[in-house]
């Protein structure tokens, strides 16, 4: 088959990204302000907290060990859901803030899992490097925090 042949009988291009708005450049949206960004994170601590206390612990008896760490494990597979999937946390979302990529693509799942791995650690969070003022776990995780 010819190269001509080859072009006419090509598939259609199936993307994960159907459905989804067109990436956002690195310069779209200026970098949000620590206080909003610290604001957002203690909205979301306190939502998994008061999901694990409020609802799992009127359900399930947790052992104290297990009730310590699930808001932290909430707090990282919420981070990894709406990130993913959403560009933000309920926090980011109610503060006005969205997490993109540094380089146009999307942010991957496992760009997230690494910047809610190093959230839930909690001190790269404060962590602010260079004048851009992202955190240690955005730095590490090729991401970065807007208002847009």
């Amino acid at each position: 088959m010819g190269a001509s042949a080859a072009r006419r009988h090509r598939l259609p291009c199936v993307s994960s990204t159907a459905g989804r708005p067109a990436p956002t450049s690195p310069l779209e949206g200026s970098t949000a302000p620590f206080g909003r960004r610290l604001i957002a994170l203690v909205i979301d601590w306190a939502s998994c907290l008061l999901i694990v206390h409020g609802l799992i612990g009127a359900v399930a008896e947790l052992s104290p060990a297990a009730f310590s760490f699930a808001p932290l494990g909430l707090l990282f597979l919420l981070n990894l859901v709406g990130v993913t999937l959403g560009g933000a946390t309920f926090g980011h979302r109610i503060m006005g803030l969205r997490v993109v990529p540094m380089y146009g693509e999307w942010v991957t799942p496992l760009r997230a899992a690494i910047r809610a791995a190093l959230l839930c650690v909690f001190i790269p969070a404060l962590i602010v490097l260079g004048d851009d003022g992202r955190g240690l776990h955005d730095r590490l995780a090729g991401t970065r925090i807007t208002r847009p």
